[in-house]
């Protein structure tokens, strides 16, 4: 019998081996996002978020575009057609540069550019498509509503036909991206059911205040939506989907990317606070070294993993074209929920430097109190796997 081949050494940075999963093409796409987020991100964020602002947006969504980050699961219309496994890479990597970040990148082409892509007419796809995947034009996609967040049948945006237009009337709320935006794909009612929309946001009677005194997502641009009977052409209407259908769509995929994205900024922490117990020295030795802080760190890399490896087989679903709404709820409430748990560790390991931004953790902590909200909040992925796990539907 031949000898058993010797495993590789233990790497602190992968402690399953996860990497191994991966592609040489995958490996292509993480680093290329990564060394863009370490150049263009990192020497920067903290200031923003303190600052409460996004400077130079357009130039960060045009760099984004260069490097094929922009609706890059689509096909066509100058998208990348990379993997999903290839795009929650890159969605963990911007995440764990700053969530503001991937929430650009997500809206603009897991929501907007994914609506045009799935349910747009043949004209909207070739006018739009290609330059917001150049990041020459940004997106932002209206479904909440100031007094309709989970339940957005509720909806109060209505739309009704005037001769050969449609006139939309209504508000949206908490809109990532909305007030930079060129293109707003907008939900409302009709007679006919809940359509989409494709607004140019240079419309008479459309404007997207910007919301100020964020305490999370600081390093981000969140609007309102204001229309006052905002008149569209005919061919503004989506054509292939009618009801929550679309909008469900569109959310589905916006939230795989949130499953990866939310182990970025649970790496980012865990590596902060790996770092700290290394060098951080207190009764006469490194922290790292006494059994409480080992067994903080060792949960953390436990949750981190499982939650990588979560994602990972989710994206090899989604790619097979097995990837159920439920399971991502699946993997949106685990890895979320856990994100925040891991950040919150590592804020203790770091003791009081845990609350400065010289460190990330904290900034990570209150985006992710976000995250967890937005895309459904934990009760709403609660009762989805409910009602799948019982057959019963609790939402009402």
């Amino acid at each position: 019998m031949s000898a058993s081949p010797k495993p590789p050494a233990f790497d602190p940075a992968d402690p399953l081996g996860l990497d191994d999963l991966l592609e040489p093409e995958d490996l292509a796409v993480r680093d290329t996002v990564r060394s863009w987020a370490a150049d263009r991100v990192l020497p920067y964020v903290a200031d923003w978020y303190e600052k409460g602002e996004l400077p130079g947006i357009r130039e960060l969504a045009r760099e984004l575009g260069s490097i094929g980050a922009l609706g890059m699961s689509l096909d066509g219309y100058g998208c990348a057609g990379a993997s999903s496994v290839q795009y929650g890479l890159a969605c963990l990597e911007l995440e764990a540069a700053d969530s503001g970040i991937r929430s650009l990148v997500s809206v603009q082409g897991s929501l907007a550019m994914y609506a045009i892509h799935a349910y747009g007419s043949e004209e909207q796809k070739t006018e739009w498509l290609p330059r917001m995947a150049a990041g020459e034009v940004i997106g932002c996609f209206g479904l909440t509503e100031p007094d309709h967040g989970s339940d957005p049948a509720g909806m109060r945006t209505f739309a009704k036909r005037d001769g050969e237009d449609w006139v939309l009337s209504g508000r949206k709320m908490w809109i990532t991206n909305g007030s930079v935006a060129g293109v707003a794909v907008v939900w409302a009612r009709t007679e006919d059911g809940i359509r989409g929309f494709v607004v140019p946001t240079d419309s008479p009677g459309f404007s997207a205040p910007e919301i100020k005194h964020k305490w999370s997502l600081r390093a981000s641009v969140t609007s309102e939506l204001v229309l006052d009977d905002v008149r569209l052409p005919a061919d503004a209407v989506l054509p292939e989907v009618t009801g929550l259908r679309g909008p469900l769509g569109c959310l589905s995929h916006a939230r795989y990317g949130i499953v990866w994205g939310s182990m970025g900024a649970a790496r980012s922490s865990f590596e902060a606070a790996l770092d700290y117990a290394r060098t951080r020295e207190q009764f006469g030795r490194p922290i790292g070294g006494f059994q409480l802080t080992q067994a903080k760190l060792a949960d953390m890399a436990v949750e981190l993993h499982k939650g990588i490896l979560l994602a990972h087989h989710l994206g090899r679903r989604m790619d097979a074209g097995r990837l159920r709404p439920e399971q991502i709820s699946f993997g949106k409430l685990n890895n979320v929920r856990e994100a925040i748990e891991i950040c919150r560790t590592a804020r203790t390991i770091l003791g009081a430097n845990g609350i400065s931004l010289e460190y990330p953790v904290m900034r990570h902590a209150t985006n992710l109190e976000s995250v967890l909200t937005y895309e459904g909040t934990v009760e709403m992925h609660q009762l989805v796997l409910g009602k799948a796990l019982t057959g019963l539907d609790a939402f009402r």
